[in-house]
């Protein structure tokens, strides 16, 4: 089947321009439909024999049917093309699995298979979040757009109503026409907007450093330390503790040149004092 597809798509790009949605479609359109005679040939050829152009051949003929199919589900906000994509490989699924013994015609057959393959990529792709996970679900989301597309908000006798078509609980639907009247939220906060960035969700994840143990642990570390300091000044001279404290403990900080006139002494002796005081703060606080 690679092969075949392979070749269906080398016509499709010989028929139009690259990239035109518009040329593929007219394309698709222009091939001859088959017989039921022809079809059940190319069919049989496909099964026996393996030949992968009779299988080519009858892609080719039902990928105006595909588009068709496509086309109704348009009003998911997904881009046509791909919906038409997924559609082709439901129906390649469909010619490979296709039996003509059983005398049907293999657009009857292929339906299912195009259909599955657009509702799977219209869950996979409508929202972030998956809006239907089971299958009781998938079938409810389906039916229920349709439904919407002829009522506002159900009442609560629209929602027995769906729910029984449908043979599923009020409950269910309820929660589906939610789901399908949500919208993706903006993670990450907006940078023009202030009032924005406050509702975002990453506004609201807590900080990486927020743990209680940690905070706890880090402010007692801090207070402790604090405290072994204190003591340690303390047991310095009152002019080696004037020149640390002058140094490294107050906002106006002191330069060595101006303690050195305070104690008429040189800077390199202020450096000395300094550098001893510390070493001595150290040994005290056990660091």
């Amino acid at each position: 089947m690679t092969e075949a597809v392979a070749a269906t798509n080398h016509d499709l790009i010989l028929a139009g321009p690259v990239g035109s949605l518009d040329a593929y479609i007219h394309a698709v359109g222009a091939i001859a439909v088959l017989s039921k005679e022809d079809e059940q040939g190319l069919a049989r050829r496909f099964r026996d024999e393996q030949d992968l152009d009779a299988a080519r051949q009858m892609v080719m003929a039902h990928l105006r049917f595909v588009v068709h199919i496509a086309k109704g589900y348009t009003g998911y906000g997904l881009p046509l093309a791909d919906l038409i994509q997924e559609g082709n490989v439901g129906l390649m699924k469909a010619v490979k699995r296709f039996d003509p013994d059983y005398d049907v015609r293999l657009v009857s057959f292929a339906v299912h298979w195009i259909r599955a393959e657009i509702h799977e990529f219209v869950l996979r792709n409508w929202r972030i979040v998956k809006v239907a996970t089971t299958k009781a679900q998938r079938k409810l989301f389906f039916n229920l757009r349709k439904a919407k597309k002829r009522l506002s908000w159900l009442s609560h006798a629209e929602t027995e109503a769906v729910a029984s078509d449908l043979g599923v609980s009020p409950k269910e639907v309820t929660e589906m026409e939610k789901r399908l009247y949500a919208r993706d939220a903006i993670f990450d906060p907006m940078p023009s907007s202030d009032d924005e960035r406050s509702y975002t969700p990453a506004a609201y994840l807590p900080s990486q450093n927020a743990d209680p143990a940690t905070l706890v642990e880090k402010a007692d570390w801090s207070n402790d330390a604090t405290t072994r300091m204190t003591a340690a000044i303390k047991t310095l001279d009152d002019r080696s503790r004037h020149i640390l404290e002058s140094r490294w403990l107050t906002d106006d900080k002191q330069t060595l040149h101006e303690l050195a006139d305070v104690y008429s002494i040189s800077a390199e002796r202020i450096r000395q004092i300094e550098v001893n005081a510390m070493k001595k703060v150290r040994m005290a606080m056990g660091t």
